[in-house]
């Protein structure tokens, strides 16, 4: 089954995740499919936290692949602030 999940980057306890869609058997930060986005979680200032191309998560939706919790919290977050 195909998922929309994180996988890890960053240094160490400065975490940087990419939103990617993979196959759900693959670990955590083997190879992926396509890379949609990205979440970075330590961001201050100016810096950009989330960007997610909703676009692209629609088309990958459509075809049936399945969100993991945070990759779908994320991505109600990025469309909501797309939406304003």
């Amino acid at each position: 089954m195909v998922t929309i999940r994180l996988a890890r980057g960053g240094s160490k306890k400065r975490p940087f995740y990419h939103v990617v869609v993979t196959d759900s058997r693959k670990r955590r930060d083997s190879g992926y499919i396509e890379r949609l986005g990205f979440f970075n979680p330590m961001a201050r200032g100016q810096e950009t936290r989330l960007k997610l191309d909703c676009e692209r998560v629609d088309h990958w939706r459509n075809l049936g692949a399945a969100f993991t919790d945070r990759a779908a919290q994320l991505y109600k977050e990025a469309s909501s602030q797309a939406e304003s």
